[in-house]
């Protein structure tokens, strides 16, 4: 993988999948910047090297076009944090007009519209992510958040760039993974959350070779909890993930987590 500290930029436009993925209040306010924050590098970085970025992220789960999780309520919040004036363009696909705002110069930014608002985003469509990548020379994943999902924006659209790499946020973060696989300080315990079991259980199996204690919250801990003969009310479990949650026991006893 190149390096972000090893290509240049200048004149050259940039797409970078960021995690805008934040909550937002009634007043449509920002109410927890920190996933924009720290995206922030990223973009200076490009803008200082002279390239110009074209920001792609997505926000909540919305079916089809959705006002409620229009990501041009995002863009209060990232012009504050990156003092400098953003453009907000909707229908990127729709207009030919459009591609025109894309035509960008040194030093300028532009947020496109939340891609899940398209559902080829989601279904990963080779044919979608070959449109996005007609819009820059370079592309950059920084939205390490959602890297491990096989989405149009972050695995397909890498195929069509010669010239790709990791940002600074997600090399951070790959980079301490490493460290922590490769020689953790004992002892070690992971906390694995989110709604799915499903999702994760490869990473569940692996994590039971490098840690010492593991933690599962979120909305998967219901199946487990099930599977044990819990009492979880109407939370929503998976029922198709109760012998997986077994043997995952199984082998934590077994290696002693």
């Amino acid at each position: 993988m190149n390096s972000i500290k090893d290509i240049s930029f200048e004149q050259k436009k940039v797409l970078i999948r960021v995690d805008f993925n934040v909550p937002i209040n009634d007043k449509d306010q920002v109410t927890d910047n920190s996933r924009i924050k720290s995206s922030i590098p990223t973009i200076k970085h490009v803008l200082g090297q002279g390239g110009s970025c074209i920001l792609v992220s997505h926000l909540g789960r919305p079916k089809g076009v959705d006002p409620q999780f229009s990501l041009k309520k995002i863009i209060p919040e990232l012009e504050h944090l990156l003092n400098l004036k953003v453009k907000f363009i909707s229908d990127f696909f729709e207009s030919k007009d459009k591609h025109k705002e894309l035509d960008l110069k040194k030093g300028e930014v532009v947020l496109l519209e939340n891609l899940r608002f398209n559902p080829e985003e989601t279904a990963a469509d080779e044919t979608f992510a070959k449109r996005l990548s007609t819009l820059a020379d370079i592309y950059i994943n920084d939205a390490f958040g959602t890297t491990h999902r096989e989405h149009a924006s972050t695995t397909t659209v890498a195929k069509f760039f010669e010239i790709k790499c990791a940002g600074l946020l997600l090399q951070r973060e790959i980079d301490s993974l490493q460290k922590l696989l490769k020689n953790p300080k004992r002892p070690v315990t992971a906390i694995i959350g989110g709604a799915k079991v499903s999702s994760k259980l490869s990473v569940i199996v692996n994590m039971l070779n490098v840690v010492d204690n593991l933690i599962i919250g979120g909305g998967m801990a219901y199946t487990f909890i099930k599977n044990n003969g819990g009492s979880i009310g109407d939370s929503i479990f998976e029922k198709d993930c109760l012998n997986d949650c077994t043997k995952i026991i199984e082998q934590a006893r077994n290696k002693g987590v």
